[in-house]
């Protein structure tokens, strides 16, 4: 057992080295393209776009739930729990409405031809 668990921790500490890296290179990618764009480079097609996410405002979502038992499935304004509910039609579009800021996040992507 030993064995794995020091397994698990070096391949964390890869995971570690691998998302900074991934992170400094989408940097770099992002402030040499323009955004939106779709090229081809060498052997590989380069998509970037922007995505569209929501931030909310706690205090704002809180006053706009009129079920102060639905802030409790919340918590916090957790963008992946309001969307569960939206979809479960336990909130709705209207009562969000206000709540949040949209955010656009570069996207890239990129595939091998």
């Amino acid at each position: 057992m030993e064995e794995k668990i020091a397994r698990y921790y070096e391949l964390k500490l890869i995971q570690k080295q691998v998302e900074e890296e991934l992170e400094r290179l989408r940097s770099e990618v992002l402030a040499n393209f323009a955004i939106p764009t779709s090229e081809e480079i060498g052997p590989f097609k380069l998509t970037i776009r922007h995505q569209e996410r929501r931030e909310y405002d706690d205090h704002l979502l809180y006053q706009s739930l009129q079920d102060k038992e639905v802030w409790r499935l919340l918590s916090k304004a957790d963008p992946a729990k309001i969307s569960g509910l939206l979809k479960l039609n336990i909130l709705s579009e209207e009562q969000l409405s206000g709540t949040y800021k949209i955010k656009q996040v570069p996207y890239i992507q990129v595939q091998k031809q």
